[in-house]
């Protein structure tokens, strides 16, 4: 089958990132997917205004939803910001205060807003606490500790938490390429042409990292392509896609404005 037919192209901007952001959330909702992850990495974001534009997917999906934030002064400014709202806003807790006693029976989706390596002992214990309830990480900046911890209790952490979020939207500019994936599709690396447009460089079905990237960008054929990444169809081939303006975040601070004012 030609993937190319249901390729979800990159984002112009971060509307079109948001936007490409819920449709891939609720599909992966409505596939089953209940720890997943939605990651738009670009240094300047702000989660907050973020996070406000994102939640109408999972209440619109007809949830009972908890927000949580980092920590208890976030919480208390989105509290301030959005007023009232029909879903109850906390933080994710602390060692003294554990992210449990922020759980209730009615909770149907909880959306952690940023969550970083600092909460991670709270948000593996929410994630297992919270049993077929949805648990979404909004903007999580888990990357260093996903990728680059050392050591027996960091490999622990990885295979037994993190290697079992599903990551159902990504999006990366790179140095001369980007990093993009949208639930259902393939992770795609896209890669920047003579004529300064962004084309389909590979598909693969797992995401490619560290060195393995940075050479799929410099041109480099991989030796031994795991076996995963050939499963992508071998028809898809770079020239098969239509090559797409250098737009990507072109026009990102201007949204960035528009949703911190």
């Amino acid at each position: 089958m030609d993937t190319t037919e249901n390729r979800i192209e990159l984002p112009d901007d971060l509307e079109d990132a948001i936007a490409q952001a819920k449709a891939a959330t609720k599909a992966a909702l409505e596939d089953g997917y209940r720890l997943i992850q939605v990651e738009i990495v670009y240094p300047e974001l702000k989660a907050q205004p973020i996070a406000e534009t994102f939640i109408p997917v999972l209440t619109e999906m007809g949830y009972t939803l908890k927000v949580l934030f980092p920590d208890t002064g976030a919480a208390a400014l989105a509290r301030r910001d959005w007023g009232e709202t029909p879903f109850k806003i906390t933080d994710v807790g602390s060692r003294r205060l554990p992210v449990t006693n922020q759980m209730e029976d009615s909770d149907e989706c909880y959306l952690l807003v940023e969550p970083s390596d600092v909460e991670i002992e709270q948000v593996e214990k929410l994630a297992n606490e919270a049993g077929d309830r949805p648990v979404i990480l909004l903007l999580p900046r888990l990357e260093s500790v996903a990728t680059v911890g050392i050591g027996y209790a960091a490999r622990q952490l990885r295979e037994r938490f993190l290697s079992k979020i599903t990551s159902c939207y990504y999006v990366r500019p790179l140095p001369g390429g980007a990093l993009f994936r949208a639930y259902p599709s393939s992770w795609i690396v896209w890669t920047l042409n003579e004529d300064n447009q962004y084309e389909v460089l590979t598909e693969m079905s797992y995401k490619p990292v560290g060195e393995e990237l940075e050479r799929l960008l410099m041109g480099e054929e991989l030796e031994n392509e795991s076996s995963e990444a050939a499963e992508v169809d071998p028809n898809a081939s770079t020239n098969s896609t239509k090559p797409k303006s250098r737009g990507l975040f072109g026009e990102v601070q201007r949204f960035i404005r528009a949703l911190t004012q």
